[in-house]
């Protein structure tokens, strides 16, 4: 079945919200020029109110490795999702210090980009439009995809099981689409929750 990953978590009822859908994953995002940016002492604090078995993920735009180190070795996160323009180098330096999950975001425009995705070392590949921007890229340039990938930008309850039928992610990946008025909102999360596993 297709994972589901809900991002941008930042107050105690969106934990609370989590907790009782049971995703596979939660993100919390470490980007301070996000809107859904959370600090590393308030992750930490949601993260004691994460259900044991929802995996939290740590998404990064060109952070500084010991920050992400540092949340990974607190418990803090379980994976990292790296989001914007780390190279092969870097990975590999980051995979040196832990053994969690690595997922590299690419932004995709065209075909040749994911030719680049395909080619990363990262455990998984994230497929998006931009970065929260909620649109939906070419699907069509998926074809041919064989390795595990997250997928993500303008996915929402009406729209995401054929996405999952046609291309067969291994994890969708969901925030603003979630949200009322800038907060996540319990019966979209719902609504899309229940659209993946039916």
């Amino acid at each position: 079945m297709t994972k589901i990953k809900l991002c941008g978590m930042k107050s105690a009822l969106d934990i609370e919200y989590a907790n009782e859908l049971k995703p596979e994953y939660i993100g919390f995002i470490f980007y301070p020029g996000s809107k859904r940016y959370v600090t590393p002492e308030k992750a930490a604090e949601l993260r004691t109110r994460l259900d044991k078995e929802v995996v939290s993920v740590g998404v990064f735009v060109d952070a500084d490795k010991k920050l992400i180190l540092d949340l990974i070795n607190k418990g803090v996160i379980g994976a990292v999702q790296l989001h914007g323009c780390e190279d092969e180098e870097y990975i590999s330096e980051l995979r040196k210090e832990t053994s969690i999950p690595i997922i590299k975001a690419f932004k995709i425009k065209s075909g040749a980009d994911i030719e680049l995705a395909k080619k990363s070392s990262a455990d998984y590949v994230l497929l998006d439009s931009g970065a929260g921007s909620g649109k939906t890229f070419r699907h069509e340039l998926i074809q041919g995809m064989e390795r595990p990938f997250f997928l993500a930008g303008g996915l929402y309850p009406d729209n995401v099981s054929e996405a999952i039928s046609s291309y067969k992610p291994f994890a969708v990946d969901v925030s603003s689409s979630l949200e009322t008025v800038g907060y996540k909102d319990k019966q979209k999360m719902t609504a899309f929750v229940n659209a993946v596993r039916r």
